[in-house]
């Protein structure tokens, strides 16, 4: 049990003080998961994003299940979930019932003025965490896929399933050209140069 309340307080931390939506977690998440608990490697939490993105759902929900079950399974997973679950469900249904009389309050107005710097810095330093040690090439594909995004107006949604059937036929040709590399020659143990005997003298 103390495995599953360890998930279920930490993925509740991250949602009680996440604003900003699923991006803004991101931070929040990988201090939790890489630097305090050490459950995944900072290549996995890389794979484990992308997945999270590509799966539909928002992304910290996603997150935190593929965690969830990577340390405990399914009850491992319903923990992290409950964890990010409870804190939003408990203060959207707060602000549901009392925002009739908030909505107009120039404090909490000024308040959510105030945090939309912060959470667009949540967003952005993440990102430059994660691309530090890729390949060069990969820059001009984040520039390109920001362009098509926010310049030509096209869908995340083609930009993905296009970037992943460019990864699988990048994997694909690496493999084929391992299997057709020639194989070098297997080393036999030879045994070691015996001294000619020398022919006695006529």
């Amino acid at each position: 049990m103390r495995p599953l309340f360890t998930l279920f307080w930490s993925f509740l931390k991250i949602g009680l003080f996440t604003f900003g939506g699923g991006y803004a977690m991101i931070p929040l998440i990988r201090r939790e998961v890489i630097d305090r608990r050490g459950w995944i490697a900072e290549r996995e939490f890389l794979d484990l994003l992308t997945l999270a993105q590509s799966a539909p759902g928002p992304i910290s929900l996603n997150t935190s299940v593929f965690v969830g079950y990577k340390m405990r399974g399914y009850t491992g997973a319903v923990a992290a979930i409950l964890g990010v679950v409870v804190p939003s469900f408990v203060i959207i249904l707060l602000i549901a019932i009392l925002f009739a009389d908030i909505r107009h309050n120039p404090v909490v107005d000024a308040a959510f003025k105030g945090m939309r710097p912060a959470v667009v810095a949540l967003i952005v330093v993440p990102v430059i965490a994660l691309a530090k040690g890729m390949h060069p090439l990969l820059y001009i594909v984040i520039g390109l896929t920001a362009f098509a995004v926010w310049f030509l107006g096209w869908s995340p949604i083609y930009i993905l399933g296009t970037a992943a059937a460019a990864g699988i036929l990048h994997a694909l040709c690496r493999m084929r050209r391992a299997a057709n590399r020639p194989t070098s020659a297997t080393n036999v143990p030879q045994e070691p140069n015996r001294p000619k005997k020398e022919e006695g003298h006529r």
